[in-house]
Order: structure tokens, then sequence, then C-alpha cells
């Protein structure tokens, strides 16, 4: 079994990222933890709750941080609906976490299961930028980090060059990517280059016809109107679930190892991962980069998941 912790911001894609771990049977996810982001930290703790249930797992969900380290949280119902999950009327609701903080459990399971863990984040990365600033030594006990973030090339998706996660908490992003952690970024860019699905592609996944093939398109409603709208996309793309993919099979994904940098300032200035290709700033690399995806291996697992 290769041990799973899970920090996420509960949302759509979110939630089918969720669902490709709870269903690997060789994966044991010791907690999901919750950040806000996409959505406020209640109703991500909602979204995550359900989903482990619709899964029938019993994986402990704790809530984490409400807002961003040092500045105010800025959500995105927008792209995702009011509820984070399409606003097609699931019951979110009623559901209670696990006692404890997100933080403090990001730490008590990194400690026992030291260099046998693999941290996945799908969301702004403040939980696990406390948990760092608590105990720095987690660093290197996390075997690897695999982090929906930034751009490994291209446009961004809240300004033109960052992206929505990074964006959120810039300053946590910093800590993470300052650490020493084993990191791998699978950035927006490799989601909407790879992973977008239109109308008949999405059909496919929902005539499998089990309950999670209908759920993880349905709940894509409001970000497929969104990515059509906003982002020129035939379809919505999967970031998060792409994320989930590199850390199931690494192998899904292509990588180049370089420096990267976040940025901390205002305005445009705000929270770009700066990605030194070329080596002009003599530092030391520190991120395994994706640069490419396998669309479809990755549509196998996302298949196999919920058939």
């Amino acid at each position: 079994m290769r041990n799973f912790i899970i920090d996420t911001d509960t949302a759509s894609d979110d939630a089918v990222a969720l669902v490709m771990a709870l269903r690997q049977p060789d994966i044991d996810v010791k907690a999901i933890t919750v950040v806000a982001g996409n959505v406020p930290l209640s109703q991500g703790l909602q979204n995550a709750l359900y989903t482990a249930e619709l899964c029938c797992a019993s994986v402990p969900v704790y809530a984490g941080c409400a807002k961003p380290l040092l500045r105010d949280l800025e959500t995105a119902e927008i792209v995702h609906g009011d509820d984070g999950m399409g606003d097609i009327g699931l019951p979110l609701g009623g559901r209670q976490p696990a006692p404890g903080h997100a933080a403090d459990v990001l730490r008590q399971a990194v400690n026992a299961n030291a260099g046998d863990i693999t941290l996945v984040t799908l969301g702004p990365l403040t939980n696990v930028a406390l948990a760092l600033l608590r105990e720095p030594e987690l660093a290197s006990r996390v075997s690897r980090c695999v982090i929906m973030g930034g751009i490994g090339t291209g446009h961004g998706n809240v300004t033109p060059t960052a992206e929505f996660n990074i964006w959120v908490d810039p300053e946590a992003a910093k800590i993470v990517y300052e650490s020493g952690m084993d990191i791998t970024m699978v950035g927006w860019d490799i989601s909407w280059q790879f992973v977008t699905f239109d109308a008949d592609q999405a059909d496919e996944i929902r005539g499998i016809g089990t309950p999670l093939a209908e759920f993880v398109i349905d709940i894509q409603k409001t970000l497929t109107e969104f990515s059509m709208r906003e982002n020129a996309l035939a379809g919505f793309d999967l970031p998060d679930p792409i994320v989930m993919a590199a850390a199931i099979d690494p192998s899904i994904c292509q990588y180049e190892r370089f420096r990267v940098d976040v940025t901390t300032g205002d305005g445009l200035a705000r929270g770009i991962t700066v990605v030194d290709r070329l080596g002009v700033t003599g530092r030391e690399p520190n991120v395994d980069v994706a640069v490419s995806a396998d669309r479809a291996a990755f549509v196998e697992l996302l298949q196999r998941s919920v058939s």
C-alpha cells in the first residue's frame, strides 16, 4: 500500500481527483485536509465529506485554514457554482469533519509515515505552509509532494501570468516551494492542453453508467459553462485530476527539473510561478515541472476509477 495525504479546497474538479485516489486499491489515503480556496472552508468540507461518502470510504476529513496566511480570501464560485459542485442539487450539508486542525493532522500523518508518504495538494497551500512553519523538518519526511498549482509555460487563469491556487495564497506557496520538499508541479497549462473534455468525450465517461461516472461529469456543469465562455475551451478541463493521476502513476506526465520561485507582490506581480527554464539565475533547480501528459493513460485511469 502507498500512503497519501490529500489537501483540497474541494470543488468539482477536486472531487474527481478524490474519487480517483479513493478508488485505487493500492493507495491508503491517511487523511483529507481541507483549505479555503475555490469555496469557503465550510463548503469545501461538505463537498469532501460527500465525495468520500459516495466512494464508501472511511477516510477522515479535517478542517484547516479558512483564509490565506496574510490576505483576505478570494473564492471561485463563478467557476464551480455556488456550492462548488456545479449547483446540480446535491445534498451537501450536515456532515461533520473529524476533530483536529488540518495543519496538525498533516504533521502527525507525515511523521507517522516519514519517508513513505505522498502529499497531493489540490488547492491553496495555506495548510501545508502552516504545518511547515510549525515544523520545518516535515519537508524532508515527505517522499513526494505533487502540487496542482502554477504554470509551467503559457498564460494564467486568474491573471495573465498566475494560476488560481498560487495566486490565492502566494505567501504560503513561497514557503512550500522554498522548503526543500521533493516537489512535482503540474500546472494549469497541462490541464487545459491535455485533459479538456468536450461534450462527446464527457458523454463517453458518463456512459459508463455507474453513479460515480455520472457524478464526476454532472458536477462539471458550471465549470463547463465558465471554461467555454471565459477560457475558450471546448468543454471543461480537469486540473486536479491530472495532478492526482501524476501522483498515482508518475509516468502519466513527463517532467523537466527547473528552479521555480513564487512572487508575492500585488496586481500583476501576485502569485506567479517563475520557472527558470534557461538557468539564468544560476540557482539550484528545486521542482520537477510537468511539461506534457499522456491523455490516453489519464482517461484510462479515470474510467477505471469510476467503473
